[in-house]
């Protein structure tokens, strides 16, 4: 089967046809929080040095408090890079998505030899030999709570919960429970701390799994600065839940401008919404025109997606987009 992966990001397409310069356009077409996380000062060595032991042990505390958990963890290049690695953890067999949801598990699955079916709800996943929710899901931010998910995993070989939007929401979170030995969870730390191309993120699991997962990674997967970075990051808690308290309120704020639009809010999580136009490829002109990117998605005609602007002049930017 061939698989769409198509993306949100990188601006060349809309600016081939809009015009403008990146530095112009406002990019609201993905997930990631446009209010990221001041960087740190780094030292000579974070960028000098081959990333070390004690770097990495650093990482994995200040994750385990921020997830509150104590699962294995392991660090990654983004949860991409996790994707990547998830096929080889198995012979290949029967893979179950619940869908639609991000693209790139079943590429990565297709392309590895699996048999790949996507199904609607969660419940269909019983009985396949690796099963992927996404948690809360992308696009439409749906959510399973961890319990449904924990009685699940009896039935399946592999369970595969990603948690890359759950930052916000932790109560729908795996990992404050015991660790299951079938069951994987991956946490991106780009979308909510707003710094994607550090390519930081983490797989938690059972040890077998993670020290898989980590052979196929080699040494020094995560850069010395995504370490340094990710650990500062990870221990603020106030810049956290600041963060968390402004992007429920910006939720409210974006779903209003939208109405006044004449869109519908079908679902979304605090770091996108997603709405229902009368045409979402006019929509996305109409935004694209005054240089603000969205998202489409080949399955519906309807749906767009927006993330939440950061800047009050980004806000101010959208509100007259769409009067």
């Amino acid at each position: 089967m061939t698989q769409t992966r198509d993306h949100g990001g990188d601006l060349s397409a809309a600016i081939a046809r809009f015009g403008g310069r990146p530095e112009g356009w406002i990019d609201l077409s993905t997930g990631i929080n446009r209010v990221p996380y001041p960087l740190p000062r780094l030292g000579a060595a974070d960028w000098r040095d081959l990333p070390g032991g004690a770097a990495q042990a650093g990482l994995i505390a200040a994750a385990r408090g921020a997830y509150g958990t104590g699962w294995p963890v392991l660090p990654l290049a983004g949860a991409q890079a996790a994707i990547q690695l998830l096929p080889g953890l198995a012979a290949p067999g029967r893979a179950r998505i619940v869908a639609p949801t991000y693209n790139e598990y079943a590429a990565a699955l297709t392309g590895a030899g699996w048999q790949v079916a996507q199904v609607a709800d969660p419940a269909a996943l019983a009985g396949a030999d690796l099963g992927v929710v996404v948690n809360p899901n992308n696009p439409d931010g749906r959510r399973t709570p961890p319990e449904a998910l924990r009685a699940l995993a009896g039935d399946v070989g592999l369970l595969v919960v990603d948690e890359s939007f759950a930052d916000a929401d932790p109560g729908v979170s795996l990992l404050p429970g015991d660790c299951p030995g079938n069951v994987i969870v991956l946490r991106s730390f780009g979308k909510f701390y707003g710094l994607a191309g550090l390519r930081l993120g983490f797989a938690l699991g059972a040890r077998a799994h993670l020290d898989r997962m980590a052979r196929q990674a080699g040494p020094w997967a995560v850069s010395g600065p995504a370490l340094a970075v990710g650990a500062v990051a990870l221990a603020d808690t106030e810049w956290r839940a600041a963060s968390v308290a402004r992007l429920m309120i910006d939720g409210a704020r974006i779903d209003a401008l939208a109405a006044g639009a004449g869109w519908q809010a079908v679902g979304g999580c605090a770091l996108f919404r997603l709405y229902d136009t009368p045409g979402a490829t006019a929509a996305r002109d109409r935004l694209a025109r005054a240089h603000i990117w969205s998202r489409l998605f080949p399955y519906s005609d309807r749906w767009l997606r927006l993330g939440l602007p950061g800047t009050p002049d980004e806000w101010a930017r959208l509100a007259a987009a769409l009067g």
